[in-house]
This record gives structure tokens, C-alpha cells and sequence, in this order.
């Protein structure tokens, strides 16, 4: 990877300003600055740890920052401010986003799949789906920062994966419905285990990455592993009910999630 003078003229111009008092006013809120960021990390220019090295901050308070949702959550977090100035300084000095480019023969690449045979209920749209919502979007996420990987194509390539559905009056199979940036924002932008659990989104990436799992002959991770026992009895991760129903608790107790997305009463505070 290369990095422009202009890049490195701003990491000093950075250093500088974070051993001064840098007072600019921020004009971009907390979810404005983390599309940025992550349109910039997705771009190839930096990977994540040398961009928390340029803007100064450590991997804590980036996770942190990152994994907040709403225009005012994470604004006393260093991260909202430093990536502010670092976006700013890059506009003063008119470097344009980056646009990452790719062979047509290396995306191609990258997305094929053949070889892998159908998993068991694909065709049909009912695969069992063994991922937490997070562990997808880590997925998700990781994979689109990859060289040859862009997000259209990476939509197309999923879409793939939805049920084949057929006309109600002559029966013929209808076409797949694209899948949208907007969704994959949308999917992206939750944190839990289960939130974004009825998004095509997230079936569809489950199938398209346990798919190239299995071309790659990886094996199965931990935390894989963990979901599986957690949601053996109702046949993998709940798909169908949205994660954001509410539950009725005693005044004495409270509802706990785990990591895999199970709830588990529990005795409240003070009692």
C-alpha cells in the first residue's frame, strides 16, 4: 500500500495539533463520523490499526466508539473528535475519497464458490444458520476491507441466496430481489447478538460465508462452536422473530442475554 505525501502531511499536522489546543468546532455528529470512518477503512487506504495510530487513539476506545448507533452516542469518546479533525484536514488539503478499484478477474475470483455443494435447505431458503447477528457483521465487515472485494459486488453475490419463489398464477420462478446498500447499512449499524436476525442480510452473508468456509476447509471457531450447543434444541439462531419484542419480567428479576442471543431470567439488583 502507498500513501500519498499528502496523507503523511496530515498525520503530522495531526501530531501537532494533538499536542496543541486544537478547539474547531465539530460539525459532524457521531454516526456521520463513523460512516466515514468505515467508508475509509473499507477503501483500503489504512487498515484499522495504523488509522488509530494516525488520529492517536488506542483500539479500546475505537471499539467503543464503533460499536455505538444514534447521532449523539460516543460524544465524549476521543475517537468522535480526532477522526473529526483527521476527515477535516484531509478536506482542507483536497484529498478526494478514495474509490477502491478492482480487476474484474480477481472479484470473480474472490467470489467463487463453485465446487461447494448446496447446504441443506439453500435451495429451498431454509438453512440453519449457526452465526450470531454480530459475528456476521464481523464477517461482513472484515471482508469488504479486503482488496478485491467490492460492496456492490458483495450484494449481488449474496442475493443469490434468497428462496426461489414462484408466480401465485402460472407457477413460474420469480426473479431474486436485489438487495440494497441501504440494508446492509441498516444490518451493520446494529450491535447484539440477535439484532438484525430477520434481515436478508444477515441470512443471506450466513450462507454465503459458511459456503466459502467450507470451499476453504476451515474449521469451525469457538465461538461457532458455542452458538451451535446454544441453539441446538430450536434447530440454529431464531431468523424469523425480530429481536427487538419485549419481555414481561416479575419486579424481582430481569432478562439477560448472552453472547449467543440466549435470554435467561435472572434475580434483578437488591434482591
Amino acid at each position: 500500500m502507498v500513501i500519498s505525501p499528502s496523507t503523511v502531511t496530515i498525520t503530522a499536522n495531526l501530531k501537532r495539533r494533538r499536542d496543541s489546543d486544537d478547539d474547531r468546532p465539530i460539525t459532524d455528529n457521531c454516526d456521520v463520523v463513523r460512516r466515514k470512518i468505515n467508508a475509509f477503512i473499507t477503501s483500503g487506504e489504512m487498515k484499522v490499526t495504523e488509522f488509530q495510530r494516525t488520529i492517536g487513539v488506542n483500539s479500546n476506545s475505537y471499539g467503543r466508539f464503533m460499536k455505538l448507533k444514534g447521532p449523539l452516542s460516543g460524544n465524549t469518546n476521543q475517537v468522535w473528535y480526532a477522526a473529526f479533525r483527521f476527515f477535516d484536514d484531509r478536506r482542507k488539503a483536497g484529498i478526494k475519497p478514495t474509490k477502491k478499484k478492482v480487476k474484474k478477474d480477481d472479484e470473480t475470483k474472490k467470489f467463487d464458490l463453485s465446487g461447494v455443494a448446496p447446504l441443506p435447505g439453500e435451495r429451498e431458503g431454509t438453512v440453519s444458520v449457526w452465526e450470531t447477528s454480530d459475528e456476521i457483521r464481523k464477517k461482513i465487515n472484515a471482508f469488504l476491507r479486503e482488496p478485491d472485494v467490492m460492496q456492490n459486488a458483495f450484494l449481488r453475490e449474496i442475493a443469490k441466496f434468497q428462496p426461489t419463489t414462484t408466480g401465485e398464477d402460472d407457477g413460474t420462478k420469480k426473479k431474486k430481489k436485489a438487495i440494497q446498500s441501504k440494508q446492509l447499512k441498516d444490518f451493520l449499524g446494529y450491535t447484539g447478538p440477535l439484532m438484525g436476525n430477520t434481515s436478508k442480510v444477515f441470512y443471506c452473508s450466513y450462507v454465503f460465508f459458511e459456503k466459502m468456509r467450507l470451499k476453504q476447509g476451515k474449521p469451525k471457531t469457538e465461538m461457532r462452536r458455542g452458538t451451535e450447543a446454544a441453539w441446538c434444541a430450536e434447530g440454529g439462531v431464531d431468523t424469523k422473530r425480530g429481536a427487538h419484542r419485549g419481555y414481561l419480567c416479575s419486579a424481582e428479576t430481569v432478562m439477560v442475554e448472552d453472547k449467543y442471543g440466549q435470554l435467561r431470567v435472572e434475580k434483578g439488583r437488591g434482591f
